[in-house]
């Protein structure tokens, strides 16, 4: 996982243009449009390949996490990962824009300390350790039952996202049960397997949660703060867990330390900056397409890289989550369509 999340189920944060790229609201006084059917928006080469920065790089970045904790201590890895990017992007931020585009209200840090929490710890840093067992195309098939638990933590808070959201819901948890057959039968262990689908509920209620608490409005910023708080409590954690013990970092190979750098350079900054550009420069429904090409990037890249066998629970069980979460997706975008003709 990386961050932040765009659940395909989620409502969309405040951006300074809406996500579906529709223009602003007018100003008052400003005379109203003439009604009629809006014109069909061409999608630039920028926002394809923006796309493409995403569809790949986070999609390798499960392969990146598996190399890193071969010879790296898990969340110890991960918490110096996230605060380094977390720290640079804060840094590139001031100078772009100036220090005071970090400036947040108590209650925003709060709310980006507790997301960052919930995706970074419980999300992320549980795929990391979970890796430490689990080859990493399994891992990024079962975190992509996210947008399902997003649809039930939806219902749970009173809306209804409808037949459609649920049908893929149940697609999605009968994928999830085919997926944990290979850790039933040996060939994976299982705690690795629950592992992954503990990260998945705590990253879906972090992404869950960001849109209801008031979070800093530049998503940048926001992201910033939730990389290092994040960071930190998998340094913690790490050190709890006694990570530190015997720790020699002449030991760490240089394929984990090149991993490692590619996860900061590309998967926290580079492929999150494509990420949050897309959220203001393309339509939403498009952008949550990530969600289900990421899997079959990462399953791709594990099998030709680091030979991760594809049996055939991975094989049905990934096929089953992608088009659950393919018709979540779909369904979403229904009312984005409705409200364009409007």
């Amino acid at each position: 996982m990386t961050t932040p999340a765009a659940d395909p189920a989620a409502p969309v944060p405040d951006t300074p243009t809406p996500p579906s790229g529709r223009s602003p609201a007018p100003f008052p006084g400003t005379p109203a449009p003439a009604p009629g059917p809006a014109p069909r928006r061409r999608i630039s080469g920028a926002v394809w390949l923006a796309l493409a920065i995403v569809y790949v790089v986070w999609g390798s970045t499960y392969l990146g996490i598996r190399v890193v904790v071969e010879t790296m201590p898990p969340f110890l890895s991960a918490g110096a990962r996230f605060v380094v990017a977390g720290v640079v992007l804060a840094a590139l931020l001031a100078w772009r824009h100036g220090p005071a585009v970090l400036k947040v209200t108590r209650p925003q840090l709060a709310s980006a300390a507790l997301v960052g929490l919930l995706l970074l710890l419980g999300g992320n840093g549980l795929v990391v350790l979970a890796e430490t067992s689990v080859p990493s195309g399994l891992a990024a098939l079962l975190v992509a039952v996210v947008p399902a638990w997003v649809v039930l933590l939806r219902t749970a808070a009173g809306e209804r996202p409808g037949l459609g959201a649920y049908t893929g819901v149940l697609l999605g948890l009968a994928g999830l049960a085919v997926l944990t057959l290979p850790g039933l039968s040996g060939d994976v262990r299982i705690g690795g397997v629950l592992t992954v689908i503990a990260a998945t509920v705590m990253w879906s209620a972090g992404s869950f949660s960001s849109s209801r608490i008031p979070m800093p409005r530049n998503p940048f910023t926001a992201s910033a703060y939730e990389m290092v708080a994040g960071g930190l409590g998998c340094l913690a954690l790490g050190l709890v867990r006694g990570e530190q013990r015997g720790l020699d970092p002449g030991a760490f190979s240089a394929r984990s330390w090149t991993a490692f750098a590619y996860l900061v350079l590309f998967g926290s900054l580079i492929a999150f900056t494509a990420y949050a550009w897309l959220l203001q420069s393309a339509p939403l429904s498009l952008v949550a397409t990530y969600a289900y090409v990421n899997p079959v990037v990462a399953v791709a890249l594990g099998a030709l890289l680091l030979h991760e066998a594809l049996t055939w629970p991975i094989a049905l069980g990934g096929a089953v989550v992608v088009a659950g979460v393919c018709l979540i997706v779909s369904t979403e975008r229904r009312p984005e369509r409705t409200e364009r003709r409007n």
